[in-house]
């Protein structure tokens, strides 16, 4: 059980993330794919495309790298693989885990050598050895790329709608109906929010606040840090009911991809029903310089055109956009 005791301050202090976490998205898909207990069926596509894809990049070994750093077995398995800032991308990210302090990095991997003995790579990464962390780094990057920004539309799709209620529900009931919301994943009985936890602990936020993380392929239990100093994170699965997944193998978004590229139809699919820079970046994964580029190549291409709706730039797909990422053409007016 994981008892989060609050405090008044704290309550001002809650927060839900902007949307997927890039890291956490990707320690978690990992776990998945390493575990062979039963998976929603949001995921029962994705984990043997997952596998194949791995196995023909050559990545398998690299899975097994990241699932023995962070088992999903583990009662903690270490902080610095999901840093905070994680929240401004993939990229920022992996500064951030370069950053890390190098006797963090042997007090954390040390919480798994309590049930099994270190690799001699392991070792050579406790002891930050240059040549490890570019490793680890590459890794992360590589897993990413295959097995979750194939569906990071979809996962920022669900997150957002996991984000939308939560809001409505702030709006309407304040922070005590948020943190009730959280049932049945945890109930919330002021002024503490448990959960079922792999082990007995209190998490005190002394005022800190904590930040919500609403993710994809987190299942069944959230997920706290395991070092109560860091700045408090939650991270909880979505409603697998309505999340959305990556249509079958042989769909017309695949068939696209191989014709435009996987990042280009994603673009595409983003820009269906509008959406801005910022939206698209997120939903991609991406910094806002890079999905403004994508915005600007479809248009060259006179696949999309932006339009200015209040304060925010809108970008939608115009008709021949539509005709390619449906594959047909619109009917005729004539």
């Amino acid at each position: 059980m994981l008892r989060i005791h609050f405090t008044g301050e704290d309550l001002r202090k809650v927060r839900v993330a902007p949307g997927p976490d890039a890291m956490w998205e990707t320690v978690l898909a990992v776990q998945q794919l390493a575990g062979s207990g039963p998976l929603p069926p949001a995921f029962g596509q994705w984990r043997p495309r997952a596998l194949a894809d791995l196995a023909e990049r050559q990545l398998t070994a690299a899975g097994r790298l990241l699932a023995a750093l962070a088992p999903a077995t583990a009662r903690d398995f270490p902080d610095f693989l999901t840093p905070g800032e994680a929240v401004d991308g993939l990229e920022a990210g992996l500064d951030g885990l370069r950053g890390t302090a190098p006797d963090r990095l042997r007090r954390e991997l040390g919480w798994l050598w309590r049930d099994r003995r270190p690799t001699p790579w392991m070792r050579g990464l406790a002891a930050r050895n240059p040549e490890r962390m570019d490793e680890l780094t590459g890794t992360f990057r590589a897993l990413h790329a295959t097995v979750v920004q194939p569906d990071w539309v979809h996962a920022t799709a669900g997150v957002d709608e996991d984000r939308r209620f939560r809001a409505t529900t702030l709006a309407d009931g304040g922070v005590d109906a948020l943190l009730q919301s959280l049932r049945p994943l945890a109930a919330w009985r002021p002024p503490v929010l448990e959960m079922r936890y792999p082990r007995e602990r209190d998490l005190h936020l002394a005022g800190r606040g904590i930040r919500l993380v609403p993710s994809f392929f987190c299942w069944r239990t959230p997920v706290a840090l395991a070092d109560p100093a860091l700045r408090p994170v939650l991270v909880y699965p979505i409603s697998h009911e309505t999340a959305t997944t990556r249509p079958p193998a042989d769909s017309r978004p695949t068939a696209l991809a191989k014709l435009v590229g996987r990042t280009r139809a994603r673009v595409l699919a983003a820009c269906e029903k509008g959406i801005t820079t910022g939206e698209l970046g997120r939903a991609l994964g991406v910094s806002a310089a890079s999905a403004s580029e994508h915005v600007k190549a479809l248009r060259a291409a006179s696949l999309a055109s932006s339009r200015r709706d209040g304060g925010r730039v809108v970008h939608v797909l115009s008709p021949l956009g539509v005709a390619l990422l449906h594959g047909r053409l619109p009917a005729s007016s004539s």
